[in-house]
């Protein structure tokens, strides 16, 4: 399936099938009971997803958005659960996934913990310009996001921004 730039491929608290991304970008957001969202994760080419219902069902954590165009396969829970039970050859694709995840998580915590705001919003774009080419951060995420994913406030993201840090 394809998805574009805005488009929602599941909301949080639903239940359905997974999901491996093909290509494209794709961002979960967390709803809170005030209205507010916050950006929980970022989605990139090979993930399967939801991630915490690899092994076993769960409603969906957040609401995935695309970011920009996606190639989606739809994987039927049924199905994915019924091959996990007959060959179990799967689990270790599964933890090869989790794994990968986890290294990005660990890349995104060496983004917060730099010590300058334009230090992180630097490696922050440093990272997506892998996935994004010729596109800019900016393109993709508002300054809000930015500054939640690599914990800063908005106003810090958009005097940097005004201060020409390259994105």
């Amino acid at each position: 399936m394809k998805l574009h730039k805005g488009e929602i491929l599941f909301r949080q608290g639903d239940t359905g099938p997974l999901y491996q991304l093909q290509s494209g970008l794709l961002k979960i957001v967390r709803a809170h009971e005030d209205g507010n969202t916050t950006l929980v994760n970022i989605i990139v080419p090979g993930e399967t997803i939801p991630h915490h219902s690899l092994i076993s069902p769960s409603p969906y954590y957040g609401t995935a958005i695309a970011l920009i165009t996606c190639d989606i396969e739809v994987l039927p829970a049924a199905k994915w659960y019924e091959e996990l039970e007959r060959s179990p050859e799967h689990f270790r694709v599964i933890a090869r996934q989790l794994q990968d995840k986890l290294r990005m998580m660990h890349q995104r915590i060496d983004q917060l913990t730099e010590v300058t705001p334009a230090a992180k919003l630097m490696k922050m774009e440093s990272w997506f310009q892998h996935y994004l080419g010729a596109s800019k951060l900016t393109d993709v995420l508002t300054q809000e996001e930015i500054g939640q994913f690599i914990g800063l406030r908005r106003e810090t993201v958009n005097r940097l921004l005004r201060e020409n840090i390259k994105l």
